[in-house]
């Protein structure tokens, strides 16, 4: 499936574009971008650097380590955002405070962004900033891709049963405009589908089908 996808190429080639403290620091408001959010420790480093095949978000054993807002520029238009990661109860208070400013104004400001991946640890899911995220998204009428991380740390069944749970709740409040699936970054599991995922929100699929078209 990577072969035929259009996005792993591109991500190969992606190279830090600017880290924001705050929105007023992001590059300009053009183009497409797909930003990954995630509460603290949930497993988003890992996931956009097995989703890139590159290492371009810095993972850490202590979590709240993302404190600014990461752009990766793919090409002249396209761009991956990593978010900070929210939640942690070590983090001071007037830093926690700064990231939810900053990271409110971010996704409420932003005509270039597409869609969000939202990493949910398949062990605690749908945590109050889960909740908030998926709200702020039904709001917003903008995509939501979930990705249930670390699903490895579950037998199959349980994962399963885990992943079904949360999708009757996810389509029940959200369905309108979010997704789910099972995702290991180490099992390298949901790689693909996750892909075909982001590949579409930065309209590559678009320009394969095009291209096909006309040759």
């Amino acid at each position: 499936m990577s072969e035929k996808n259009p996005i792993v190429g591109l991500c190969q080639k992606a190279s830090l574009l600017i880290s924001a403290a705050q929105v007023d620091q992001c590059p300009p408001d053009e183009g497409l971008e797909v930003a990954f959010a995630g509460r603290s420790n949930a497993g988003k480093s890992s996931a956009l650097n097995t989703l890139t095949h590159a290492n371009l978000a810095r993972t850490s054993k202590t979590p709240g380590r993302t404190q600014l807002l990461n752009f990766f520029a793919l090409d002249d238009s396209r761009r991956l955002v990593d978010l900070p990661g929210y939640g942690y109860a070590k983090v001071p208070i007037p830093l926690k405070q700064h990231w939810q400013r900053h990271l409110e104004a971010y996704l409420s400001s932003r005509a270039s962004l597409a869609g969000v991946f939202l990493m949910m640890d398949i062990r605690h899911p749908l945590t109050d900033f889960d909740r908030l995220m998926l709200d702020w998204a039904q709001a917003s009428q903008l995509p939501i891709h979930v990705l249930m991380t670390k699903a490895d740390k579950l037998a199959f069944g349980a994962a399963k049963n885990a992943l079904l749970k949360v999708r009757r709740e996810v389509q029940q409040g959200w369905g309108d405009v979010a997704t789910l699936q099972l995702f290991s970054a180490p099992k390298r599991q949901g790689v693909d589908e996750a892909q075909m995922v982001l590949a579409q929100w930065l309209g590559l699929l678009d320009e394969e089908q095009e291209a096909f078209e006309e040759a």
